[in-house]
């Protein structure tokens, strides 16, 4: 079974030894998104709820780029710096999805790259 590198340059480019997402049979595998704004280079402006939005774009972005949606996820994983986020950050995920909602962990984690306040990692199916 192959895998295949899935790119775009609406979302943050991989800056290390790993891709954006794998595809790999049926399932792409997306890389933990932090909230950088592809644009700029820089985490989007505001707390929680907007770097939610921004890393969820960016996943967005990369799972139209393999010709899917955000319907067709079936697991996230969050991870965040703070729980004491967590409503605020569910508001806005709760914007992404629809039922039935993809499988879910939420973690609290001590550090996230650059400092950031989330990081969003799915599992979609083709």
């Amino acid at each position: 079974m192959g895998k295949s590198v899935i790119s775009t340059a609406k979302a943050p480019s991989a800056i290390g030894p790993y891709s954006q997402a794998i595809r790999v049979g049926n399932f792409v595998y997306t890389s933990g998104q932090i909230p950088i704004d592809p644009a700029t280079g820089v985490f989007a402006e505001g707390g929680i709820k907007e770097q939610t939005r921004q890393s969820l774009l960016n996943v967005k972005a990369i799972l139209e780029e393999a010709g899917l949606t955000m319907s067709d996820v079936v697991k996230t994983t969050v991870f965040m710096a703070d729980m004491n986020d967590f409503a605020e950050m569910n508001a806005v995920y709760a914007e992404f999805f629809s039922e039935p909602f993809p499988a879910r962990s939420a973690v609290a984690v001590k550090t996230l790259p650059k400092g950031a306040l989330m990081e969003i990692e799915v599992v979609a199916a083709v």
